[in-house]
């Protein structure tokens, strides 16, 4: 019995998509630089990787980017 519910649990954990254990965050600055400095500070406060999804550039930049787990 016990055996089925371990193979029960990986199973689940096999199905979950990577994006469950990832966070999505968001930043705004003035450069591209300061705005990339921001959100790896935040990953490196959380001890993650960071990938940046998206920029935009306009009289500031929002940037945002996926914290791996």
């Amino acid at each position: 019995m016990k055996s089925i519910k371990t193979l029960v649990a990986v199973a689940a954990l096999s199905m979950m998509s990577v994006g469950a254990f990832a966070q999505s965050i968001s930043v705004t600055a003035s450069t591209l630089d300061s705005a990339e400095a921001k959100i790896a500070a935040k990953a490196a406060e959380q001890g993650v990787n960071y990938k940046i999804t998206s920029a935009m550039v306009n009289d500031h930049v929002h940037m945002t980017a996926q914290l791996d787990k």
